[in-house]
């Protein structure tokens, strides 16, 4: 191999590693925004895993924070919370760098 090809096969893996870190990232910032709008709704234990887990499932209906956004603000609002998107988005932000520390931490 000559040495472009070791930078471009190096180029490569420290892409697929950073794109393996933002879906674990982002999965469990969307674990912990499930806990949360679950602990909103009086949810505890195994229905509050269960609920966690649909949140983190919603992520893979379409590309972007959307489809997430848009099942917690309902299911919020579904429960007669007045938690509108503004604050499940600003609590999404929080949420991301949590994630991110807890991830790295693992690593």
């Amino acid at each position: 191999m000559t040495g472009f090809d070791d930078r471009q096969k190096a180029f490569e893996n420290q892409y697929k590693h950073d794109q393996e870190l933002k879906f674990k990232v982002n999965a469990r910032r969307n674990k912990l925004l499930g806990e949360w709008a679950g602990r909103q709704m009086g949810l505890a234990g195994a229905d509050l895993e269960a609920y966690a887990k649909s949140v983190v499932m919603a992520d893979f209906e379409k590309p972007g924070d959307d489809d997430v956004l848009q099942k917690v603000a309902g299911d919020l609002k579904a429960k007669g919370l007045s938690v509108g998107e503004g604050v499940v988005r600003a609590e999404v932000e929080k949420l991301l760098a949590t994630a991110k520390e807890q991830i790295l931490k693992q690593a």
